[in-house]
């Protein structure tokens, strides 16, 4: 069995803890000499909110979409990763992350972890999401507390 990446996806979240995340991505893109890609996924308002707000927020989406768009460009740039290489998308995290790892073929997602168990692992990891359903392997990278 070849153990070797050749596409390596990190899903951040744009926070600090997605610093640490990239350093054992990386840290793995040294190893393997592999290609490094990455990804940050927006939450349309209207799912976080289950559409039920009674007004129009398509002007403070666009400030979110502007405002992802400049840090995940920075975030990526500071890991050379090149600009064709780095995605903003839209959806539900863990279906869009699958979606684009198969879409660009990769063979890792990296992605952070708080290590969350019990009734806040029930309520929603999207390390946890990532992990089931993945079209390739993952690593979870414990962040925070």
């Amino acid at each position: 069995m070849e153990s070797t990446f050749t596409h390596i996806l990190i899903a951040v979240d744009l926070t600090e803890d997605a610093r640490n995340v990239a350093k054992k991505a990386c840290a793995l893109r040294t190893v393997f000499d592999c290609k490094l890609s990455c990804t940050h996924v927006i939450e349309p308002l209207s799912l976080a909110y289950g559409g039920d707000v009674p007004m129009d927020l398509s002007t403070i989406q666009d400030q979110i979409q502007n405002t992802a768009k400049s840090h995940l460009q920075e975030f990526a740039t500071s890991l050379s990763i090149p600009k064709e290489n780095q995605h903003l998308v839209f959806g539900r995290p863990e279906t869009e992350i699958h979606s684009l790892a198969s879409e660009i073929n990769a063979d890792l997602i990296v992605v952070g972890s708080h290590g969350r168990h019990g009734l806040a692992l029930l309520l929603g990891s999207t390390a946890n999401g990532v992990l089931h359903g993945s079209p390739c392997d993952v690593l979870a990278v414990r962040v925070g507390n």
